[in-house]
């Protein structure tokens, strides 16, 4: 099956509120060639209401932004007026596009076999039967089906492209074969024309039905071989199972995947998949998440946790209640940023595309010079080389592989990545991660585990076991209202000591050094010890020699204090992960430097740099720094890649020029960045920024292989041999290169499915 079906981006809306513009996505069906992706780009952006628009040929879709009240049916009719079709409904538009492309890649593989039987006698009639009784009769009866019914697509397109003074692949096609076509019906009833001239009747029915064939056979294995560039996509979608067992009125029933609603009571058995995102409400069980975590121990689940679409139940059963269903799940917006970034342009296809968009008039016009060039110096036989050689030259052209190069290998890399953990949010940044020379990773949740655990903590001699408890309730109401990892780290080990929640007056969160609240007119604070010296708290010798101790081991202090004196001590310690030192020197080696940034103190710092072989760091960080430190770097002419995982990153991920995060991060920051990893393993950054330098090269094979193909293929169809060697080439063999350097380009693009990150 060649449908691309699943991997075309459905019809979507969000309005974009800083502009007052609406953006929609509508999959776009009849699409052949680059040029006529810039045809209903160029249809879209002169319709009434339409601010922006884009369309890719290789995912088949197309966005605009709208003014809102613009109606999808008026695009629709603009699409259409230029013979292409924008498939609006907002119900099934996937299935409605996967329909539509498989039955146009039937109704091609019909008529470019019934094409090849019809062209096989008129190519054996043309090339070995010329003296034949009637040959010329009998090619002109089968060639004419060959062009106007099987072939009929080429002169329809190029007909409507031609009301609006525009130009396809059709065009060349329909133009080149046209000519040949009235040329040899002209001579088959009059060759008396040419006998009496003193030249020989040729007829170039045999051509123009091969050429037309080829085209087709072309267009066929293309669509074949674009159909598995999508193949990532459909690997997603095939995670979720198709119908799904739910519990309604006390009885099980198996319903489709597409009826089940929010609050749905599912049922889920050993080694069956689970279908939405939900929370478990009965039953226990291990389930494998690798898909949206990368960790490949399954995961023990029992009632009140989250269970998402897409992972896969391995022993116990149980029953949940659906809260997130189709698109809204996990895995849901997972296929929609793959989705998008494969339909993303990367910044060399806005000039590939500026070049599809004259090439074809350029073709024309160079057909036309060539025409009148062999009729002026020509010499004997002058017309019917002008003939063949223009004719050579609409067809050898081939904008198709140009506008291929760069989305199908855009199409593999992203697909790739997906399979790899890694999603990538846009086209740039996959073709910008190869250029990275310097790499900032923040500490906590990149190198480190980011779960932080709190291993000891040490009160004020001075404190009696009264005053203590109520300090450890104090803390712990304190810390709960914070979300910084540490202070729920600190939250929880007091919750294990039985505190209690107190309520607090002006609780504040003090950017990078901590949290300070009062409560009965005394004020409290907990946080960092720059937090402490700013505040000119006294911290008394045994606390602050344990404090040092703690630090050595690369354990994180949390001082607890009143507004004079340190109350308490607290060392959390967050295990640095096991691939993080190999991850980096990985990176080390491929010549990037790297750089780990941490609002950590400096001992801790330094002792986790030690360990994963870091030799730039700087500690005690705020946010801000962090953009700062980015900005540094990008102004020493280093391309700088963020790797971060909190908001306390997301600055740094926006000014940064390829951003990363990691995937249990927090969704400020995978929204910010471009590239997202599903794992927390650090293996992945240098395979991602691999994964570049392999999309990018492919691209430039395919962008050289395409240029190359048309700038010796033109001048060579022109004649420019012949005064040389004799040389012409004959429209045939131009047809035939012209259909195998689309498939050329996509099979290169291929490629890249098949090598080694």
């Amino acid at each position: 099956m060649m449908a691309q079906d699943k991997s075309t981006i459905e019809k979507s809306q969000d309005t974009q509120p800083d502009t007052g513009y609406v953006r929609k996505s509508f999959p776009v069906s009849g699409m052949s060639c680059a040029s006529c992706a810039v045809s209903v780009e160029s249809t879209l952006k002169t319709t009434p209401g339409v601010k922006e628009a884009g369309v890719n040929y290789a995912t088949q879709s197309a966005w605009v932004e709208v003014t809102p009240g613009t109606e999808d049916q008026a695009l629709q009719q603009a699409v259409r007026s230029v013979g292409y079709d924008l498939i609006i409904e907002s119900e099934n538009a996937q299935e409605k596009q996967a329909e539509a492309q498989q039955a146009q890649y039937e109704g091609l593989k019909k008529r470019t076999l019934y094409a090849a039987l019809l062209t096989l006698p008129v190519f054996i009639i043309g090339m070995f039967l010329m003296g034949m009784p009637w040959g010329n009769w009998i090619m002109m009866v089968l060639t004419a089906p060959v062009l106007f019914w099987f072939g009929r697509n080429f002169f329809v397109n190029a007909w409507k492209q031609a009301r609006h003074r525009q130009a396809n692949m059709d065009t060349l096609v329909a133009l080149s074969t046209g000519i040949a076509f009235v040329f040899s019906v002209f001579t088959t009833f009059y060759p008396e024309f040419w006998h009496s001239r003193g030249l020989p009747a040729h007829t170039y029915f045999e051509a123009a039905a091969v050429i037309v064939t080829l085209i087709s056979l072309g267009k066929l294995l293309e669509e074949r071989a674009k159909a598995n560039t999508s193949s990532a996509i459909k690997k997603l979608i095939g995670l979720q199972p198709k119908t799904v067992r739910i519990l309604a009125e006390g009885k099980e029933v198996e319903i489709s995947l597409s009826e089940v609603k929010p609050g749905a009571v599912i049922i889920v058995k050993p080694g069956e998949k689970i279908p939405v995102d939900g929370q478990l409400i009965s039953g226990t069980s291990y389930v494998d998440e690798s898909m949206i975590s990368g960790e490949p121990v399954p995961v023990y689940k029992q009632a009140g946790e989250a269970v998402y679409a897409g992972t896969v139940n391995q022993q116990g059963s149980f029953r949940f209640k659906a809260q997130k269903v189709g698109a809204e799940t996990m895995l849901g917006q997972i296929i929609k940023m793959v989705q998008e970034a494969q339909g993303s342009k990367a910044p060399v296809q806005r000039l590939v595309d500026k070049i599809a968009g004259i090439f074809v008039p350029a073709v024309i016009l160079i057909a036309l010079i060539t025409f009148a060039s062999w009729m002026v110096w020509g010499g004997e036989n002058a017309f019917t080389h002008a003939l063949l050689t223009s004719i050579s030259v609409l067809v050898i052209a081939c904008p198709c592989a140009l506008g291929l190069a760069t989305p199908t290998a855009i199409m593999v890399g992203v697909g790739k990545g997906a399979e790899n953990n890694i999603l990538i949010k846009d086209a740039e940044s996959l073709e910008l991660g190869h250029k990275v020379n310097a790499i900032v990773l923040d500490k906590t949740g990149t190198i480190t585990e980011g779960k932080p655990v709190v291993t000891d903590d040490v009160w004020n001699d001075s404190l009696n076991e009264g005053e203590r408890k109520k300090l450890v309730s104090l803390l712990y109401s304190l810390e709960k209202q914070s979300e910084h990892p540490l202070a729920a780290a600190v939250a929880k080990k007091l919750e294990e000591q039985s505190a209690a929640l107190l309520e607090l007056q002006a609780f504040e969160n003090l950017s990078g050094r901590g949290v300070q609240a009062t409560y009965d007119d005394q004020t409290y604070f907990a946080g960092n010890f720059q937090l402490i010296k700013e505040q000119q708290v006294d911290l008394d010798n045994a606390l602050s020699k344990r404090a040092k101790s703690w630090q050595q081991e690369a354990k994180t202090v949390i001082y607890f204090a009143n507004s004079k004196t340190v109350l308490a001590i607290m060392a959390i310690a967050d295990a640095v992960k096991v691939s993080s030192a190999e991850a980096i020197s990985r990176l080390q080696q491929q010549g990037i430097e790297v750089y780990m940034l941490t609002g950590d103190n400096e001992q801790t710092a330094a002792a986790v740099a030690g360990q994963v072989g870091v030799s730039r760091y700087q500690a005690e960080v705020l946010p801000s720094d962090k953009a700062e430190f980015v900005a540094k770097l990008q102004k020493q002419g280093k391309v700088v890649a963020m790797v971060g995982d909190g908001i306390n990153d997301s600055q740094a991920l926006a000014q940064a020029d390829v951003s990363i995060a990691m995937g249990k991060g927090t969704d400020i920051a995978m929204d910010v960045a471009k590239m997202t990893l599903i794992t927390s393993d650090l293996q992945a950054i240098p395979k991602a920024l691999k994964l570049s330098g392999k999309t990018v090269q492919t691209i430039k094979q395919n962008l050289f292989w395409a240029f190359i193909y048309n700038v010796i293929g033109i001048p060579i169809a022109a004649g420019v041999l012949y005064p040389f060697f004799g040389f012409l080439l004959d429209p045939m063999i131009a047809g035939a290169a012209m259909a195998l350097s689309s498939v050329s380009v996509v099979s290169n693009s291929l490629r890249l499915k098949g090598s080694k990150l």
